[in-house]
């Protein structure tokens, strides 16, 4: 689909629930989910992942359409347009703005729906619930780079995006996709779990930019506020529904890990109200192929791995380093 960066999208039902209650929410019983027909991988963002396997399990967990119970989606729309109106979306800078449609190439789609529709929904998530930090940094997060090796701009492009912005934003806007890669790869999240007594004596971390392995040094004062971009941006990858049957699903893996770490750590900071599933494992009004049963079944740990192992093969066709330092 083709969209202009000029224009914001209406969000979807979910996206709306998720920005007017700052939540992530299992909406089983609420809404039914169906398999989208004649579903194409390759005009998403995952149209370089390799290997039938993994093409399948990603097209099993993303090619999936909810179709909302008007009650509930009614409700959802009030309380958006309620938060809309208490919550006035901060100005973006037209140059930006222009910059975004005349220099990028966002015309790629997202798990529902397009890029842009993803950017745009965590800039309106972080604007009402990160507020004392810039929204502009997640309209702009994947900008240089997914972890899909999609890009939406060329290397060279950099100076004139950079100069657009400020340090602040540009300090996390070049980071933003080379922490999501090591948050999907296991090493950095166990080594923050391993010193979880000591990580208020952390001075820095030092990684790799995706677009061009550019080295990068983040204070951890920003590290930890980048770890809360990155755990809304992954409210949007999560089940609409039946998550004790989709617990395997890898961004959802990411997010209770981080949620649960950031908590422990006493770093969350942004306002996401998540409940852990609860209950038997059932599907609710959910219809699945065989096939995409049998997905549900890979145990988490496999799931887990198999995410690390697809991050690292995407960083090594580009000549991206996943290495990275932490200062103590």
């Amino acid at each position: 689909m083709t969209q202009s960066a000029a224009q914001r999208p209406d969000p979807t039902v979910q996206r709306k629930a998720a920005i007017a209650w700052g939540s992530a929410q299992d909406h089983a019983g609420k809404v039914r989910v169906e398999p989208i027909p004649n579903f194409d991988l390759d005009r998403t963002i995952f149209n370089l992942l390799e290997g039938k396997a993994a093409r399948y399990v990603i097209k099993t967990r993303i090619a999936k359409e909810p179709h909302w119970d008007k009650p509930a989606a009614q409700r959802i729309q009030t309380a958006y347009d309620e938060a809309r109106g208490q919550h006035p979306l901060p100005p973006v800078d037209p140059e930006l703005i222009q910059f975004m449609v005349d220099e990028c190439n966002f015309d790629v789609e997202h798990a529902d729906g397009s890029f842009l529709d993803h950017l745009y929904f965590c800039f309106e998530y972080g604007a009402q619930h990160f507020p004392e930090h810039s929204a502009l940094v997640l309209l702009l997060h994947s900008i240089l780079g997914t972890g899909t090796n999609t890009f939406a701009m060329t290397a060279d492009k950099i100076p004139a995006l950079r100069e657009r912005m400020t340090a602040f934003d540009w300090t996390h806007i070049e980071a933003f996709p080379s922490v999501l890669r090591l948050l999907y790869d296991m090493p950095l999240r166990r080594e923050l779990r391993a010193k979880l007594g000591r990580l208020d004596a952390m001075k820095s971390i030092r990684f790799s930019r995706v677009i061009d392995n550019a080295p990068i040094e983040m204070s951890a004062e920003d590290f930890w506020i980048q770890l809360n971009y990155q755990l809304i941006h992954l409210v949007d990858f999560l089940p609409v529904a039946n998550w004790s049957v989709h617990a395997n699903d890898t961004a959802f893996i990411v997010f209770r890990d981080l949620y649960d770490l950031l908590g422990k750590a006493g770093k969350r900071m942004a306002k996401i109200d998540y409940t852990p599933a609860a209950g038997p494992r059932a599907l609710t009004r959910e219809s699945q192929s065989f096939g995409g049963w049998l997905t549900t079944l890979i145990p988490v740990t496999t799931s887990e791995k198999m995410a690390a192992g697809s991050v690292r093969r995407f960083s090594e066709r580009i000549g991206h380093s996943m290495d990275y330092s932490i200062a103590w």
